[in-house]
């Protein structure tokens, strides 16, 4: 067992290892003899002089080793140390063979005596130039380690510190040497001193340099975090061997922060970025607040949610920033009505989202979907009164840290409230995450209001186009009905097609379909005129080329200032120039959206004939049964609102069970294929018109490459029925008065047969007028008909082309009060022209079985 050097059990020897002081100093040694000679002559001597023993031995040194210029003053010296006197001196000294000196070299002579008693001398020498590098080296090392403005220890093999530098002592308090001996254990946390022995271990094991570690920690009298980069290196001495560990420390606090700063910067823009791309993808306000929970949560806050104000929800047409202001006091001065649109939480098993200070009134978490207020002191009610976002801190115990309620300004109006929360062991919100939440409130807030507006245009041109197009399921006697309408322009649902049925006098029924050119509101808004004019030339009952004459003439009145007629009385007829002005081309471009085409039919049950007119309109396509289905071949004429040209009218015949269909060029017109191919495609479709006729609109729209959103497309289609024979009653009657009372026995007749006893009075009365009347105003055969379906139609034709007109009779007139009655009894009456006269007619309701109303004194008296 060996001994403990400095124990009271005694000293142990041991030998100094390879690599100590000595062999940096070079410490030689020789000897002197009584005679001046060198005797003895050590191995160190050898490796510091070059000279080996056998070549100095015995002889005289100050001639070996001495310039020559020297050696007188040597001689006296060696002699001095022979009697007895010590000499301590730097000797310059040259390599045998060599005249200049090259070293210079320090000799501690010490006199001795020989076992005679003779006097001799001991020669200590070491070489001045590694006394130098020692101390200049030994001068480096303190000027690194003490004037460092690093941090700087040196840790033992025990990991304990060996020594520290001021600059160390200077952060961690106290002078540099009342550190020795300490342990990282002294200066950091448990967590962190782990860390930083581990390294300490490893870099002493393995001799592997650790750099930049980062270290965490406090300094004395001081709460604030510091961070360190810290790098390691194990230390050798000369002779190799670990003798420790150099740590050098570098505060990268200020790093560190900058740092962070730059990563929340990133991260903010990264936020902002991804907020642009995936908020606002929708039209929908619910989606828009859920699109702006997914962006935040958790990349921005641990919690989330989003108030809209309820009357932007129910689309009150209140700015919906005025809705605290307008209802305050109805709502006892706290906020307006908010609805919970959406949550989001990035903690598990977390409750609903209740910010300290904002519980609504009721108390408790508010539920998505559920309504609420905020009492008018909260700082939600005061973000949102305001529009400015409010910081509201957690409390002791919550699960919430800090919120941000930020209200949503979209144009200076504020549309509702979200609140980000952060919880425990977050980092708190700072002056950057606010402007943030602001900037992300603000783009939602943005494309809700933009979702709210969209929706009350939508709604609005819903309207719009519901109000244009024919109300529920169109009905029409020997018609069997079904029609389709798709606008091209899905963001609004509005568009420039239209189609329409309209019943005319005599049963008879006019079927239309139009598109105008362009797309959107303008294009439906132009529709909606012509339509309205189709219409109401319509019930003048005019042919259809006379309808379509007239409806032209009103297509160019709609342009104006702008419209065609005007531009080419303006331009002589020329096309507009392009260098032309700024209003003329805009007038022309105006005027383009009133430019149509339109097909117009008329159809008559009872002889079961369609006359059509077409205004540069696609042909309509007939389908008999048992055939293919074909076009029928009507004259395109030019659009609407052209002009110049007559419009032909082509009259077919419609066998029981026909299929006729009308329909826009968005059905078979497309930039992928030619129109013929469309057309072929479309007459394809038809090739099974037995089915249900909504069943046959269906096949074809969901057959046909219709490319939907590329135009409108309008669909109508109609089944002959035809008016049965025994529904209708037609006579002939000679010009002569007894003519009156056999069209009252025949009308009285019918009626009967047709178990219609209730109208017998009504008819006879209002027959006798109308052939009068014919017998008295007009010329030739009088012809009677009468016509059963949903109403009773009777009419009375005759070759006259004088149309009768209603007027009041003065009170001494013996006449002139049958149109009166007419109009007093009927549901409606009229006339229209025909080709070889005209034709005076009214109507009547079906009875109900309640009799039929009678006319009150009043209705009577006011024929007077």
């Amino acid at each position: 067992m060996s001994e403990i050097p400095g124990t009271a059990s005694g000293a142990m020897w041991q030998s100094s290892a390879p690599g100590s002081i000595y062999d940096y100093i070079k410490v030689a040694s020789f000897s002197i003899g009584p005679d001046g000679l060198v005797d003895q002559w050590s191995k160190r001597a050898v490796e510091l002089f070059g000279i080996t023993a056998e070549e100095v031995r015995g002889k005289d040194p100050v001639e070996v080793f001495m310039p020559a210029d020297l050696r007188p003053r040597g001689h006296r010296k060696v002699a001095e140390i022979l009697d007895g006197k010590e000499w301590t001196g730097l000797v310059p000294f040259r390599v045998p063979g060599q005249d200049r000196a090259h070293g210079l070299a320090e000799i501690y002579v010490m006199p001795s005596e020989t076992e005679r008693g003779e006097q001799a001398a001991l020669c200590i020498v070491v070489d001045v130039r590694a006394l130098r590098r020692i101390e200049s080296d030994l001068a480096a090392s303190q000027a690194i380690f003490g004037q460092s403005p690093f941090g700087f220890l040196l840790f033992g093999t025990d990991l304990t510190v060996q020594r520290a530098n001021q600059r160390f002592a200077t952060v961690f308090g106290g002078a540099a040497e009342e550190h020795r001996g300490r342990t990282v254990d002294d200066y950091l946390s448990r967590p962190e001193a782990d860390r930083m022995n581990a390294a300490l271990r490893r870099v002493l094991e393995t001799g592997e340099a650790v750099t930049d570690l980062q270290i965490v920690g406090t300094v004395p009298g001081s709460t604030d975090r510091r961070h360190w980069a810290v790098n390691l290196y194990r230390v050798h001495g000369g002779s190799g061997r670990p003798v420790g560990v150099a740590g050098l420390g570098t505060d990268v606090t200020r790093r560190q922060m900058a740092a962070r700063e730059a990563a929340n910067a990133r991260r903010n823009l990264a936020l902002l970025n991804e907020a642009s791309a995936r908020i606002g993808n929708s039209l929908d306000l619910e989606t828009t607040a859920r699109e702006l929970l997914d962006v935040a949560v958790p990349g921005f806050c641990d919690l989330a949610s989003v108030d809209l104000y309820q009357g932007l929800l129910t689309g009150d047409e209140a700015p919906p920033g005025q809705f605290a202001a307008v209802h305050a006091e109805s709502f006892g001065g706290g906020s307006a009505e908010l609805r919970r649109v959406a949550f989001a939480s990035a903690v598990s098993d977390a409750p609903l989202m209740t910010t300290p200070d904002c519980v609504p009134e009721g108390g408790g978490p508010t539920e998505v979907g559920e309504v609420h207020r905020y009492p008018f002191n909260s700082p939600c009610a005061s973000a949102l009164r305001t529009a400015s976002p409010q910081t509201i801190p957690g409390r002791d115990g919550s699960l919430v840290q800090s919120t941000l309620a930020v209200p949503m300004m979209a144009h200076d109006t504020v549309v509702g409230l979200v609140q980000f929360a952060r919880t425990k062991g977050s980092e708190p919100f700072g002056d950057r995450d606010r402007a943030l939440a602001v900037e992300l409130a603000a783009r939602a807030a943005v494309c809700i209001d933009n979702a709210r507006l969209y929706r009350r245009e939508h709604e609005r041109a819903l309207i719009l186009q519901r109000s244009l197009l024919p109300p529920g399921d169109p009905e029409a006697a020997g018609l069997d009905i079904a029609c389709r309408y798709l606008p091209g322009t899905t963001a609004t649902e509005v568009g420039g097609d239209w189609f329409d049925v309209i019943e005319l006098p005599g049963h008879r029924t006019a079927l239309v379909v139009g598109d105008v050119m362009g797309r959107g509101l303008r294009a439906a808004v132009a529709m909606g005129e012509l339509r309205t004019a189709v219409r109401t030339l319509a019930l003048l009952d005019l042919e259809p080329a006379e309808v379509l004459s007239a409806l032209d003439e009103i297509a160019r009145g709609l342009g104006s200032p702008g419209s065609p007629s005007q531009l080419r009385r303006s331009t002589g007829g020329a096309q507009i120039p392009h260098q032309a002005s700024p209003k003329s081309r805009r007038e022309a471009d105006l005027s383009e959206v009133y430019l149509a085409t339109c097909v117009y039919a008329v159809y008559d049950p009872v002889t079961r004939r369609c006359t059509f007119a077409n205004a540069g309109h696609l042909p309509p396509v007939l389908v008999e049964p048992g055939e293919e289905a074909l076009l029928l071949d009507v004259p395109p004429g030019m659009p609407l609102g052209v002009g110049g040209e007559p419009f032909e009218e082509v009259e077919v015949e419609l066998p029981e069970g026909a299929l006729l269909a009308l329909y826009t060029d968005g059905l078979v017109e497309s930039r992928d294929h030619p129109l013929d191919e469309g057309l072929r495609a479309f007459r394809t479709a038809l090739t099974d018109p037995g089915r249900p006729l909504e069943d046959v609109c269906d096949h074809v729209l969901n057959t046909l490459d219709t490319r939907h959103g590329e135009d409108d497309i309008a669909l109508l289609m109609a089944r002959v029925q035809g008016l049965p024979a025994e529904s209708v009653g037609d006579w002939h009657l000679p010009r002569e008065p007894r003519s009156v009372g056999r069209a009252r026995e025949l009308a009285r007749g019918q009626l009967v047969a047709w178990d219609l006893e209730a109208l017998v009075d009504t008819v006879e009365l209002l027959v006798s007028e109308l052939v009068t009347n014919a017998l008295r105003y007009g010329e030739g055969e009088i012809r009677l008909r009468l016509l059963r379906d949903r109403t009773l139609v009777c009419e009375v034709w005759d070759a006259g082309l004088v149309q009768p007109r209603r007027r009041r009779a003065r009170d001494t007139d013996e006449g002139g009060r049958g149109l009166q009655l007419v109009g007093l009894l009927s549901a409606s009456w009229g006339s229209r022209r025909t080709p070889r006269g005209k034709t005076v007619w009214f109507e009547l309701p079906l009875p109900d079985g309640g009799g039929s109303a009678e006319p009150t004194v009043e209705q009577l008296l006011s024929m007077f």
